[in-house]
């Protein structure tokens, strides 16, 4: 019984077959196959894969489409490569552990580049992150409103390659207004 269970779906996805013998049916079925185990992998690995939140994720996230459109085409043996995703998969589940709870975070995802300091920009920090001023104004327009660094505390270029701004706090002034024989002052906050 399970044996002929195996032998229908080998038939099915067309397992063992040549490239060139492999039909159009067999493919899409392979296709959907492969689809519901990279659900499942992609579950059991973690959350922040399915973000590409760094180059590490976006990495394996390459490598993994790479990998597994071997065994929907027939290039590849399906079952090894599936073991092969999962191998990728539960190394970067590894990685991110470690990176966690070790000093391997810094090598494995980066670090943040600091671009803009008290209005200042870094130049160190510009030549590290490979941006022109023009990108850095790119980004304090779209993110910020505004493209004077003057009016940034801090601007870093993040793990993920985005620029995370952070503006002065600005007080509200506020203006007393004083008018004479007996009305009260008035006061205005100006924001």
């Amino acid at each position: 019984m399970v044996r002929t269970i195996v032998d229908e779906v080998q038939l099915l996805l067309g397992l063992g077959l040549d490239v060139g013998d492999v039909n159009s049916g067999q493919m899409a079925l392979r296709a959907l196959a492969i689809y519901a185990i990279m659900l499942v992998l992609a579950q059991l690995a973690s959350k922040r894969f399915l973000s590409k939140a760094s180059a590490f994720d976006v990495i394996v996230a390459i490598m993994l489409g790479s990998i597994m459109s071997r065994a929907i085409n027939g290039s590849a043996p399906f079952l090894p490569t599936v073991a092969a995703s999962a191998a990728l998969l539960a190394l970067h589940w590894l990685f991110a552990t470690l990176a966690v709870h070790t000093s391997l975070g810094a090598l494995v995802k980066g670090e943040p580049c600091l671009l803009i300091k008290d209005g200042e920009i870094q130049e160190d920090g510009m030549r590290k992150a490979k941006l022109s001023e023009n990108d850095l104004q790119e980004a304090l327009r779209l993110h910020a409103d505004d493209p004077d660094p003057s009016k940034i505390k801090r601007a870093y270029l993040e793990r993920n390659g985005r620029i995370s701004i952070i503006p002065f706090r600005t007080e509200p002034k506020v203006l007393d207004v004083s008018v004479e024989d007996g009305v009260k002052t008035i006061r205005i906050k100006l924001e």
